[in-house]
């Protein structure tokens, strides 16, 4: 099935980004030259090269972290609560101020569709600052004791799939609860955390307190072994979550880690279809399947399963692929030739395996790394695409007869992230969501969030949360 309707297109102007040929790193309130290896950043969405940025190495991390060291133990840490929150409402409001350009820079660095830049990314990153400003002379109140303490110099490792929002989540808390940062954004989206060291100048933001430090995996892991860190913070992938805490065992730096996930997104019979259809649009396709909690793994009631498996397969026949810019696009491109790798070999291999691919009639980009969204069905709990994350626009479909065996396919997983509900049934939300294995339960609805709520994961998703007044803990000695 296609869209009944053609769309003109209607990009976005690239001009909005205000692209730069070249970046430095941001270290102790300057912009200054890195002495690693140069990195060009490409559009995932053309293959060109957008610009060179430099990057860091160990001396570099040394003088970011001393940096951040000093303005702890001289300004940061001895400011008043409402004067931390005044710095802080200044960033929240430059962000809304530049949204545009950060949307069309996180758009054209990332390959998500513009209209998710700007009106999922760069809000929330907003409100994040804005809710944790709130915080900052509230910390009595918060309900972890009496005065308590800022931890330190906090180091930071970010990935790729949400540059800016990543940041915000971890800057925000730290920032609020009087600790100074290092950060690291992934290697293949650094722009959009350099803009925001300059938004953090623009603020009046004091020298050290925010240091952005680009570069590969060996700057990231240089950052969470400095013995000078107190805190490490971490969102990625399982494997690398793993080397992280055997590198920070027995050190006495307290950790958190979001990792992958395989989410279960359980339809029961009586779920309104079209409703969920959205929702499980909204699960998987978001952001080209690029996020942790993505409802990869949808479970169907048997009784509907095909009739739903319909509908799905027409509402994805409807999804516009092609340039992330255009207003118009749903779907825009995989961020690198590795992940595209990636993507690539696990469908082949659910194929391999017996469970029968659909994938959207829509027509990719010649160049470009693009994937057309694809549903598999038949898929068994032991085929990789049931157990692996793939992290990409990719939905394996499991059935089940009874709701205790939706339970049980959910929580065979290693992982322990989201899920989802769908039924009209109160008490069958609140009785599924008790036995879920998930740090966060959604239901009749899929991937919102607020800075309001918790987020975090169990078992090989992580530990610790992020976001509302529960993240606030893993910033503070309590």
């Amino acid at each position: 099935m296609t869209s009944p309707w053609e769309y003109a297109p209607a990009p976005e102007s690239r001009e909005l980004a205000d692209l730069k040929q070249h970046y430095l790193m941001f270290v102790d309130g300057e912009f200054v030259d890195g002495g690693g290896q140069t990195i060009k950043t490409v559009n995932p969405a053309t293959e060109e090269t957008l610009a060179e940025v430099a990057s860091a190495d160990t001396g570099d991390v040394d003088r970011a972290v001393a940096a951040a060291r000093r303005a702890y133990d001289q300004v940061w840490s001895k400011l008043p609560g409402k004067e931390r929150a005044k710095h802080m409402f200044r960033i929240a409001r430059l962000i809304q101020e530049r949204s545009r350009e950060l949307a069309v820079l996180e758009t054209l660095d990332n390959g998500k569709p513009i209209k998710e830049s700007r009106d999922v990314d760069v809000p929330t990153a907003a409100a994040h600052f804005f809710h944790h400003a709130g915080w900052a002379d509230k910390l009595d109140h918060a309900g972890f004791g009496p005065n308590p303490k800022p931890l330190g110099v906090a180091g930071q490792v970010i990935p790729w799939n949400f540059p800016l929002l990543m940041l915000a989540w971890k800057i925000a808390p730290a920032l609020a609860c009087g600790n100074t940062v290092v950060l690291k954004p992934a290697e293949t989206t650094p722009l959009s955390a350099l803009v925001f060291a300059d938004i953090c100048r623009q603020a009046g933001l004091p020298a050290g307190v925010v240091n952005i430090v680009p570069g590969a995996g060996d700057v990231g892991a240089a950052l969470v072994a400095h013995s000078d860190v107190d805190k490490v913070a971490f969102t990625g992938s399982t494997e690398v979550g793993k080397q992280i805490q055997r590198t920070v065992a027995g050190t006495g730096k307290k950790l958190t880690l979001e990792l992958g996930g395989k989410a279960a997104n359980i339809v029961f019979d009586d779920a309104p279809l079209d409703q969920t259809v959205e929702g499980i649009i909204t699960g998987i396709f978001f952001n080209q399947g690029h996020v942790c909690c993505a409802g990869s793994r949808l479970l169907v009631q048997e009784s509907v399963a095909e009739e739903l498996l319909e509908k799905l397969r027409a509402r994805v026949s409807t999804l516009r692929v092609g340039d992330p810019l255009d207003k118009n696009t749903d779907v825009g491109a995989i961020n690198s030739a590795e992940q595209l790798s990636r993507i690539t070999e696990l469908t082949a291999g659910g194929e391999t395996e017996g469970a029968r691919r659909w994938s959207s009639p829509c027509e990719l980009p010649e160049r470009g790394f693009f994937f057309a969204p694809t549903v598999f069905s038949e898929v068994q709990q032991s085929m990789r695409i049931a157990r692996e994350e793939i992290f990409g626009p990719v939905l394996s479909v499991l059935t089940f007869r009874t709701p205790d065996e939706a339970i049980a396919k959910a929580n065979n997983t290693p992982y322990g992230l989201s899920a989802g509900i769908w039924t009209e049934k109160g008490s069958r939300i609140l009785w599924a969501a008790q036995k879920l294995r998930a740090g966060v339960v959604w239901a009749n609805t899929f991937n919102r969030f607020d800075p309001t709520a918790p987020f975090g994961g169990y078992r090989e998703s992580g530990f610790g949360r992020e976001g509302g007044r529960a993240g606030l803990e893993a910033y503070l000695d309590v």
